[in-house]
């Protein structure tokens, strides 16, 4: 990719000439595939395989012919496919609704952020606001799942000097404020806590989960769960796999697609969740096993902190049924995803303060 950063630019002299690259994507049309395994590398040719639609570190089969010029022409592609899945409610005879709730990118604590509207959440689904036929809904919801960057920390105070009282104050108000808020959602369902960018955690995948000791308030209960990024569950034979979005986020650099959710249906057809890492994205050297190969294909898929949101269905060739959510930031849109578990079906949850202003 002639527009993927290097770091050697950075020490360039010629660096100043050189084209700057677009910070959303570094598709450029010369750009072109190789193949590669531990024998070499062989350039890719032909109408089948576009650039767009791959990244660094996708495995697929290749059938096609040696080309005049030294490389592969591409016949076709076959690609691993959404992998085996668990019947749906397997063990469970689910007749009645149940709601997870899904949030993300609450930055709780920096200057754009709605303290009010953050509460409003919280008294929605604890059923403390909200007419009957809301209220009976929020009673069957049995647990929330907040998908990375809970809080902005104040950065100019993180340059590595010794803080003063005040400071470490103004460094923890932040953490303060959204343990009030999970130890309301704690004392009344299941909640999980992932990590996300702008975290206090690692920065490599997958990130490992917030210390309890932050919150002091919402883990004094057994229902509060400090989860990983990425993070996977069963509820009642439903299972979850999603991540806080780094993941898609680093895919859409280096590749294209119409809609977020092209980038979430390709992870999974190729079976990893995070093809680009370590090429382009931060993560552990693991060296006798992959964490990011998707074994059990999840009826839930979801993706944090995205600009909008967006869901759809999509099917394998096995039978295989996913629900994809794209779940947008809260500070900024104001909106959680509502799931319902008993059919996959779910809907936006939008909360308004400028009717109490």
């Amino acid at each position: 990719m002639q527009l993927k950063p290097s770091i050697l630019d950075e020490y360039s002299k010629e660096r100043s000439v050189t084209s700057i690259a677009q910070p959303h994507n570094f598709m450029h049309p010369d750009d072109y595939l190789i193949l590669e395994d531990d024998s070499g590398r062989v350039k890719l040719a032909g109408n089948v395989l576009s650039p767009s639609m791959y990244a660094t570190g996708v495995v697929a089969a290749l059938h096609g012919k040696e080309g005049s010029d030294g490389g592969f022409y591409v016949q076709s592609v076959l690609e691993a496919g959404l992998p085996p899945q668990r019947p749906l409610h397997s063990g469970y005879n689910l007749k009645e609704n149940k709601y997870v709730v899904l949030v993300s990118g609450l930055l709780v604590g920096s200057m754009k952020s709605n303290p009010l509207q953050f509460q409003l959440l919280v008294d929605y689904v604890t059923g403390h606001s909200g007419d009957e036929q809301e209220q009976s809904m929020a009673s069957q919801i049995v647990r929330v799942i907040i998908a990375g960057d809970s809080v902005d920390m104040q950065q100019s105070l993180l340059a590595g000097q010794s803080l003063g009282l005040k400071d470490q104050g103004r460094l923890a108000e932040p953490i303060k404020e959204l343990d009030l808020a999970l130890t309301q959602l704690a004392a009344a369902m299941p909640v999980d806590i992932m990590p996300g960018p702008n975290d206090p955690a690692n920065f490599s995948l997958p990130q490992q989960p917030l210390h309890k000791c932050l919150f002091s308030g919402a883990s004094a209960y057994n229902t509060f769960v400090c989860a990983t990024n990425p993070h996977q569950f069963d509820i009642d034979g439903v299972c979850f796999l999603g991540t806080s979005g780094q993941n898609i986020d680093d895919l859409a650099k280096y590749s294209d697609a119409k809609e977020i959710l092209d980038y979430m249906e390709r992870t999974l057809k190729w079976r990893h969740l995070a093809p680009t890492a370590p090429d382009t994205l931060g993560c552990y050297p693991f060296t006798d096993r992959d964490p990011f190969v998707i074994e059990d294909c999840p009826h839930v898929y979801f993706c944090g902190n995205q600009k909008k949101y967006a869901s759809r269905v999509i099917q394998g060739y096995e039978g295989q049924v996913v629900r994809l959510v794209c779940i947008p930031s809260f500070r900024e849109t104001g909106s959680a995803v509502v799931v319902n578990i008993r059919n996959l079906e779910c809907h936006l949850l939008t909360l308004s303060t400028s009717s109490l202003v």
